[in-house]
């Protein structure tokens, strides 16, 4: 991994002890998918981190700067996925905020995911997510409920988890969102009381002319067909959910022709689903 780190819009070794995004998680991250050295969504993932440093009341860096150093990144030209973490700055016990504090940001760069075959199968998960609107749609640092539902998901064996918050309601998938076929139409799940509102899932609603709404556990099972989205792997069709089998489906190949038209990195992923389907 090759990482570089900062205090406002000045770069660091390291940073302070005791920090807060240490101590609490008090701060976002995006992760973004890189092609050849660009960074297509870059747009949609630092207007998703500033609505969630709104929320959070965290300070920002400078965009141009933080754009610069991600680029140089990828000076090769390489592809590949970059995360940028953002925290508050800051130290010392006790929750309050300071009233003023330079961010805290870090630019990570890592390898391509290895790529899913066509057999992406997936379980309910037991741990249920909390309900918190003032948070609904952020991507903060607080992720315990999706590390114990990936750890459910490699005791059983299974790719992905499908996760409910505590009134039964279908959120999302652990590392993705979920888009369900239901009467020709696509549904993905609203999420205005928790869960993310993932950059991949917002380019597919537009595309799709999706509907966002409350989905049942019985309306996914019942679906047409399923797909799993994120902006590192684009479209991942399901094809089992626990007893519950999906052939490939003509709509599903559609949706990655479309998601290919606006992030060339997926468009290998459209190509190969094409010839299978």
């Amino acid at each position: 991994m090759n990482a570089r780190r900062f205090i406002g819009n000045d770069p660091v070794d390291a940073w302070p002890a005791g920090n807060r995004l240490e101590a609490y998680g008090d701060g976002l991250f995006e992760t973004m998918r890189v092609h050849r050295g660009n960074v297509p969504w870059w747009p949609s993932h630092w207007a998703r981190l500033a609505l969630g440093a709104e929320k959070l009341r965290l300070p920002l860096p400078d965009e141009a700067v933080v754009h610069a150093a991600a680029v140089s990144l990828f000076d090769d030209g390489g592809d590949g996925v970059l995360k940028l973490l953002l925290g508050r700055g800051g130290t010392g016990r006790g929750y309050a905020p300071p009233a003023r504090s330079l961010p805290l940001w870090m630019l990570s760069r890592h390898d391509l995911p290895p790529a899913r075959g066509a057999d992406t199968d997936a379980r309910w998960c037991d741990i249920r997510l909390a309900m918190q609107p003032a948070f609904a749609g952020v991507k903060h640092c607080n992720r315990l409920e999706q590390v114990l539902a990936r750890a459910e998901c490699d005791d059983a064996g299974v790719d992905e988890g499908l996760m409910l918050d505590i009134e039964g309601h279908v959120i999302s998938a652990i590392a993705g969102n979920l888009f369900v076929l239901v009467d020709g139409r696509w549904l993905t799940p609203a999420v205005d009381h928790c869960g993310v509102a993932g950059v991949c899932r917002g380019h597919l609603i537009h595309l799709l002319q999706a509907v966002e709404t409350s989905v049942s556990a019985a309306q996914v099972e019942g679906a047409d067909a399923v797909f799993l989205s994120n902006a590192v792997r684009g479209i991942l069709p399901l094809v089992r959910l626990g007893s519950r089998a999906w052939p490939p489906h003509p709509a599903i190949a559609a949706a990655r022709q479309l998601l290919a038209g606006i992030h060339p990195g997926f468009a290998f992923d459209a190509a190969l689903k094409t010839e299978r389907s």
